[in-house]
């Protein structure tokens, strides 16, 4: 039997050092040269291409690609025709979507959709815009934007069409959101005819469901600490409301009791002190790579 391989297309420029520790965390280890678009990683089966996401639907639905990450905003934007297997949450800097924003400078008069009648727009967005443009019955020219949309308004056009995860450039640039056009998450896409292969469609599956674990694990801990039997319910009464049931052992020596539990990192600072108190001892924090549920 001839070697089997999933092309794969991976994002390429923002996205990239995020989904390279995503695919870290999921158990892929890639390592690219300098000005390499083929990287390397330990796993055989999957031959990496490194692509811009604006592009990486086209090749997916063209066939030239197996599957790619990439975001929902490029898929609408190109119109492809691929299979959406999962959303990943994660982007450049947050688990946040991302947002395309109608922006223009702080005292510019327009302050709705309606308000860009016969205005210039420039945008990497372009298809998206003009749809939206057209649902609102609105005529306005929309140029394309080769980047550095935010220097443009108002010295070249009215208004931008651009994405943000906290707007903070857009700020800084001394732009006012006026609306938002979409919201855009990263997602895995497939191949229509690659997705009915059943030995590729079980390869990319397997990525994907690790790739999602890593995301689950990414804002959790595991606790370990031992608990006197007198001091269990007290040590459990401790722990946050809603929490799934934590997993609890016995201990070599009679009257003690092991207990284990994921939480979210950002309360551990809080639980800590207060099951330290409750009478939990030799309390230990650990790293997660992966939460499958």
């Amino acid at each position: 039997m001839s070697e089997r391989r999933l092309r794969l297309g991976l994002p390429k420029g923002s996205l990239q050092e995020s989904t390279f520790d995503l695919f870290r965390k999921a158990g892929y280890h890639i390592s690219v040269r300098d000005r390499s678009y083929y990287p390397d990683v330990n796993d055989p089966e999957i031959s990496i291409i490194l692509l811009r996401a604006q592009e990486m639907s086209r090749y997916v639905e063209d066939g030239v690609l197996d599957a790619g990450i990439t975001g929902l905003d490029w898929v609408s934007e190109n119109e492809s025709d691929v299979e959406k297997v999962i959303t990943l949450c994660y982007s450049k800097s947050t688990a946040r979507p991302v947002r395309w924003v109608l922006a223009v400078p702080e005292n510019s008069p327009i302050n709705s959709v309606k308000d860009l009648q016969g205005k210039r727009i420039a945008t990497e967005l372009v298809n998206a815009t003009k749809r939206w443009l057209a649902e609102n019955g609105v005529q306005a020219a929309v140029e394309f934007s080769w980047g550095a949309t935010e220097v443009k308004a108002p010295d070249l056009v009215d208004a931008i069409v651009d994405v943000t995860e906290t707007g903070s450039s857009l700020r800084a640039n001394k732009l006012r959101i006026v609306e938002t056009l979409l919201e855009s998450q990263t997602i895995v896409i497939a191949n229509k005819t690659a997705w009915q292969d059943p030995w590729k469609r079980d390869k990319l599956e397997r990525i994907s469901l690790l790739l999602d674990g890593a995301i689950n694990a990414g804002d959790k801990v595991g606790l370990k600490m031992n608990v006197k039997d007198d001091d269990l319910k007290q040590v459990m009464m401790a722990l946050p409301k809603g929490l799934s049931n934590p997993t609890v052992s016995n201990l070599f020596e009679p009257g003690w009791k092991a207990l284990e539990v994921v939480v979210e990192e950002r309360i551990v600072r809080e639980i800590i002190p207060q099951l330290k108190i409750a009478g939990a001892c030799g309390i230990i924090e650990y790293p997660l790579n992966k939460v499958i549920y």
